[in-house]
């Protein structure tokens, strides 16, 4: 047997008083309990404390003080509680929490509203998998309700499998990653632009001052479901701009909306130091803006080519196309010192899934059915900002560091 298994063992051996505290939640009661036990020379295993609508619920689980002093704890702790205006309870018991199992995953999952029958089905999954959960907590409650379980005791992979499927079936988005230290390490996000960063497909917009829009419209919406090449389809629509006044430019860089969210993902990840970048299949007349408006680190998309101050007709460079995309998110990713698994990817059409399969995390964002099915998870909510949840980030940390700023 080690030394750490020894060590288990002799722990659990130890006789230990589960204290637990609930009432009316004010300042003073954590403080007061623990001055009422320091008097009988406990030592403190595990300490764990949660108010819900100002309903406190105190857990302090304590080794067992010397003997013949028990009974007089049990009692001095009673009457503090009542004094408090408080109720407690006391369980006798040995050591400390049993060993978490081996395979640990965060699940997070957003509902508007989160229901209690979509809640029972989430758990009763995790359950069915071998999964147990260890805790839940509550990352926002607006624009979505937005809660994480800790989960041991199965592979994350197998748990994803079992979960996100059948996500939208439960009326819940749900995100499976795995729990450990590299959820706090530096990372990349990458985003696709049209229909994700913004609201807009760029073309569409080019395509309104040349009066071509609706034909336009009809070639993006098949090469998003996947049912035209996109380098084609790309040389298609393009060619219906040419011999548009450059000045067009300016007006759509202007007429560009950013979804609802946009700004406060890319300002809350900034602030933690994390990179930040698009890739897109549209123009770099607008990403370059895009770039220096939001404070991005990488932008990269197609070139329009313009000669004598009017679009040909033609993109010039590189084509960022569905593998292009990928390829970019592996090229920000060395260049930020990032490994790829800890990458996330965002994006919403067919062109965007080898980006979403490459990346650490995939999320469809507002997705193609096809790309919902085969991203690690999908946000189905018009907010950008809800990925910060999938991240661990809570409303109330991104609310907080915005006050902090005006200040």
């Amino acid at each position: 047997m080690s030394a750490s298994q020894t060590s288990a063992s002799q722990t659990s051996e130890v006789p230990t008083l589960l204290v637990k505290i609930f009432g009316k939640d004010r300042p003073g009661i954590t403080a007061g309990l623990f001055d009422t036990l320091a008097a009988y020379l406990v030592d403190v295993v595990d300490i764990e404390q949660v108010v819900t609508r100002g309903r406190l619920v105190l857990c302090a689980l304590i080794t067992q003080p010397p003997a013949g002093l028990e009974g007089d704890l049990r009692a001095t702790v009673h009457s503090w509680a009542e004094s408090q205006k408080m109720q407690a309870e006391i369980i006798s018991g040995h050591g400390d929490n049993r060993p978490r199992g081996l395979g640990r995953s965060l699940v997070t999952v957003l509902g508007h509203p989160l229901t209690a029958e979509s809640t029972a089905a989430v758990a009763a999954r995790i359950a069915k998998v071998g999964g147990n959960i260890d805790r839940i907590f509550r990352l926002a409650k607006y624009p979505v309700t937005a809660v994480e379980f800790a989960v041991s005791g199965v592979e994350t992979g197998s748990l994803r499998t079992a979960l996100v499927s059948d996500a939208a079936a439960l009326g819940v988005d749900i995100a499976v990653v795995a729990a450990g230290l590299h959820r706090r390490a530096q990372r990349l996000v990458v985003m696709d632009v049209d229909s994700t960063l913004i609201q807009d497909e760029v073309i569409e917009l080019f395509a309104a001052h040349a009066g071509c829009e609706d034909r336009v419209a009809e070639v993006t919406a098949a090469a998003m479901r996947g049912e035209l090449d996109f380098e084609q389809s790309l040389h298609a629509r393009v060619a219906l701009l040419e011999g548009l006044d450059a000045s067009v430019v300016e007006k759509v860089r202007e007429e560009v909306r950013l979804t609802p969210g946009a700004r406060t993902l890319i300002r809350t990840l900034k602030r933690l130091g994390y990179q930040v970048g698009v890739v897109s299949g549209g123009f770099t007349q607008v990403t370059d803006d895009l770039k220096e408006r939001l404070g991005l680190d990488f932008a990269q998309a197609n070139t329009l080519e313009i000669v004598d101050g009017k679009l040909t007709g033609k993109v010039t460079g590189e084509i960022v196309d569905r593998a292009g995309k990928a390829r970019l998110l592996r090229r920000f990713a060395a260049e930020a010192g990032v490994p790829l698994s800890q990458t996330v990817a965002i994006g919403d059409g067919a062109n965007d899934l080898d980006m979403l399969n490459a990346a650490g995390l995939g999320v469809a964002f507002n997705a193609k059915p096809v790309v919902r099915e085969a991203a690690h998870t999908a946000v189905n909510f018009p907010f950008l900002d809800t990925v910060l949840y999938l991240l661990g980030i809570t409303r109330e940390e991104v609310e907080a560091a915005d006050m902090h700023d005006e200040d």
